[in-house]
């Protein structure tokens, strides 16, 4: 038995958010861990305070929380998907002479752990260690659109909490509308919204519990590849993407 009872059942706590297709009650955690509901409070507080994990007020729910997923996303950087990626990203920029760049959600931005920048083409702003609104990035939109109802309310409860570039208006409900056409399409577009006169094209690349752990997108100018050929990189992306998650799947 551990000598740290109370970090053993934190530990246990989050590993059994993370295995959640979703936020769960507090009573659905003790009853699966077997531990008392006081105690899974007492930490689910403690976690929430520290950023671990989020409370769903209104739902009575728990989320896996920001920190968390910071750690994940250094977990990315560090080891499999990015240096599985490395390779794939590689041979698709080689192959169609376009930017690739691989990126993770953190909060509400995105953040990109590698690129490939093709010969000749503009230097971006997504180079690695850039952070952006996941809702402005083909990235960011292919990995909310695989996140439930409940987890895009949390993170966007309100206009407030989106960071709208001149001219632009975001809100809830234009987001659920973006995301809607994402799950349609089965892949994300953005054209001007993070540089004028690029676009990008991005799918999620899911793990073995069919969360979207990170995006791969391609970037490419307005003048060169127009809107009929979106739905071809798309196709490109979605078949490395789907390489790399039966990859993560088999370690």
């Amino acid at each position: 038995m551990s000598r740290v009872p109370a970090a053993t059942n934190t530990l246990r706590i989050l590993r059994h958010l993370a295995s959640r297709r979703g936020p769960i009650s507090a009573m659905s955690i003790a009853t699966a861990l077997e531990l008392p509901r006081s105690s899974v409070y007492h930490l689910l507080s403690a976690m929430s305070e520290a950023g671990f994990v989020v409370h769903l007020e209104e739902e009575r729910l728990y989320g896996i929380g920001p920190a968390a997923s910071e750690l994940s996303t250094a977990y990315l950087r560090q080891a499999p998907l990015a240096r599985i990626a490395n390779t794939a990203l590689a041979a698709l920029v080689d192959r169609l002479g376009e930017t690739a760049h691989l990126s993770v959600l953190l909060g509400r931005d995105v953040v990109y752990v590698l690129e490939m920048r093709a010969s000749g083409r503009p230097v971006l702003v997504t180079d690695v260690g850039v952070r952006l609104p996941a809702h402005l990035t083909a990235s960011g939109r292919a990995i909310l659109a695989g996140l439930s109802a409940v987890q895009i309310r949390a993170l966007y409860p309100d206009k407030t909490a989106f960071a709208d570039p001149p001219g632009e208006s975001w809100s809830p409900i234009r987001l659920r509308s973006e995301l809607q056409n994402v799950r349609r399409r089965g892949w994300a577009v953005e054209s001007g919204d993070v540089t004028e006169g690029l676009s990008s094209v991005a799918v999620a690349v899911h793990d073995h519990l069919g969360w979207p752990t990170a995006a791969i997108a391609l970037t490419f100018e307005d003048n060169r590849v127009g809107p009929d050929e979106h739905g071809r990189l798309a196709g490109e992306l979605q078949a490395v993407a789907d390489r790399l998650a039966a990859k993560l799947r088999t370690g």
